[in-house]
């Protein structure tokens, strides 16, 4: 056969294999408007949603959740090999891992979704009868499960995988070249400054040090999307998910400190008057001014609502009272983005109001040097190089001028504006820890002989090995997605929620499945896939936990967000 009929045949398969996958996707995304009548009506006491009843039914409404999102999913991989195919860059290796992840999240759709390793959610728990679920599994749903997870496809990928450059991302990320630019740009300096010292400071629980901080701020990082008028480089959401990414593939300590700036900067952006703007954001921008995050309170964790911690107006300063606690990077930080309730008698999330408290930057001996402010390291598993505190304030005064937007009773408002960004950064967050592992297991795989051969030669490996790839391209793809929808202007709470709720599970799967490939060696703290494994259980608790996620995204879709 000649180059140019060979040719011929692969865009013929192409295109066959593509109008399945199409009618595959009217398929299921009919499967999941049976679904969300269902549950609509499993929900709704005359005529309307009952908060009671949806909390009775968290089983299926939080399945429904899952659904939506792996419906989204597979949108997002046939629009990704749809966009290569026109480009002349669908190659064997991005049909491969299209194929596959199609066949397993369409399976899935109809055999059952996994929210987490026990809690399973299959079409019939959302109401569906039998008849119901046959309708939608069409010939074309068949053939695309049957011909895309094969074990002869797995083990393709995973050849491919094999022999691939070990510094590759797996698959055309689908990015154009400037973004590529930017994830090499970023990936050079995290394979030089990041990923030989990760693991010792990990295990020493060391700050990351200040020359690496310096050294993002070199390139950019801390003002990526900030615009070019506040010092900044006033790019895309979608550039800042690919340095996120990539830093969380070194590091995942790395990768969120910048997106601490990130999540500041926004803040800001959306709620500051101009002097605040012009005062703050510059300093971000340029890594002089190191922000974090103050919202979480011992007992209120994601209901926001009961938030205690006030701040009493005296004269010309705030003076704040209460306690916060899993606030990360606090003592080396210059400005916390700190909530208070400014209104005691304004009960729920109208009383609450957002600050701009600047503080000195302290270290291990005297980690706090302010009045009015104490402070105790929380040791954790993981997720470690910047450190996690519990504070109390008692008198601790901030500037009135640094109320947020100079209006009290906007901060949860304000604090709303940011939870579309921060999610889709968490989910690149965990898109690099899932590339990381998948890595480490791969390399290990490769190293490792047993029975006088590679483990990467038997099958249960290899095939772990592909589904890693196959998964972490997925999430990626659905972040890349919900980024684009961010840049665009369009509001993105549901497609956000989705990324990170898929890709914090996506994330601990790879870590497990690497960790199983280490055998007994994983287990050991000397390993790196022993720091990852930890790093990536964060990525369903916080930014909010995989249950809270699903239960918001569920509201959305219920309410008529679809």
């Amino acid at each position: 056969m000649t180059a140019a009929a060979r040719d011929t045949q692969l865009a013929s398969q192409d295109e066959a294999w593509l109008t399945d996958a199409n009618a595959a996707m009217t398929a299921v995304d009919a499967l999941y408007r049976d679904a969300l009548d269902a549950v609509r009506a499993l929900v709704s006491s005359d005529g309307k949603l009952s908060g009671a009843l949806i909390e009775r039914e968290q089983h299926a409404t939080h399945g429904l959740s899952w659904l939506a999102t792996y419906v989204q999913a597979v949108q997002e991989m046939i629009h990704y090999a749809e966009r290569l195919r026109a480009d002349g860059r669908l190659g064997e290796t991005e049909t491969l891992l299209t194929r596959i992840g199609l066949s397993e999240y369409v399976a899935q759709m109809f055999g059952g979704i996994p929210m987490s390793q026990g809690e399973i959610v299959r079409p019939g728990d959302f109401g569906l009868s039998p008849e119901q679920i046959a309708r939608r599994r069409t010939d074309a749903v068949e053939r695309v499960i049957a011909a895309g997870n094969t074990a002869k496809n797995r083990a393709r990928l995973a050849d491919l995988i094999d022999h691939a450059e070990a510094s590759a991302t797996i698959g055309d990320p689908g990015l154009d070249e400037t973004l590529e630019a930017i994830r090499w740009e970023i990936r050079k300096y995290a394979e030089a400054e990041v990923i030989p010292h990760a693991h010792q400071w990990h295990l020493k629980n060391e700050y990351i040090p200040l020359d690496v901080i310096k050294g993002l701020a070199e390139l950019g990082v801390f003002g990526l999307t900030i615009p070019e008028e506040y010092g900044g480089m006033g790019l895309s959401k979608t550039s800042m998910c690919v340095v996120t990414e990539e830093l969380s593939r070194a590091y995942i300590g790395v990768g969120s400190l910048g997106t601490r700036p990130e999540i500041a900067a926004e803040l800001i952006l959306a709620g500051g008057t101009d002097d605040q703007k012009a005062t703050w954001l510059p300093k971000i921008a340029s890594g002089e001014t190191l922000p974090t995050a103050v919202f979480t309170e011992p007992n209120t964790g994601s209901d926001l609502a009961s938030l205690r911690t006030r701040a009493v107006r005296d004269g010309d300063v705030y003076k704040v009272y209460g306690a916060k606690t899993w606030i990360t990077h606090p003592v080396r930080a210059d400005l916390m983005t700190l909530l208070v309730r400014t209104n005691p008698n304004e009960p729920g999330y109208k009383g609450l109001s957002m600050l701009l408290a600047e503080k000195p930057r302290g270290d291990d001996a005297n980690p706090f040097p302010a009045k009015g402010m104490t402070g105790g390291e929380i040791e954790v598993l993981g997720y470690r190089g910047m450190k996690e505190f519990e504070i109390g304030f008692d008198g601790f005064e901030v500037k009135a001028e640094n109320l947020l937007g100079g209006e009290e009773g906007q901060g949860f408002k304000q604090l709303m504006q940011t939870f579309e960004s921060a999610r889709i950064q968490t989910a690149a967050r965990a898109v690099g820890v899932a590339q990381s592992a998948m890595e480490l297991g791969l390399r290990y795989a490769k190293e490792r002989i047993q029975f006088g051969k590679p483990l990467i030669g038997f099958p249960r490996v290899s095939d772990k090995i592909a589904l890693m790839a196959v998964e972490t391209h997925i999430a990626r793809q659905l972040t890349y997605f919900s980024a684009r929808a961010k840049d665009e202007g369009r509001r993105c709470d549901l497609e956000a929620g989705m990324a990170k709720l898929l890709g914090a599970r996506v994330a601990w799967a790879a870590a497990d499945n690497a960790l199983q490939i280490h055998g007994g060696n994983g287990f050991a703290l000397e390993y790196a896939i022993s720091r990852v494994l930890c790093d990536a259980r964060i990525l369903n608790i916080f930014e909010g936990a995989a249950e809270v996620q699903a239960m918001v995204i569920a509201r959305r879709l219920l309410e008529g967000g679809n």
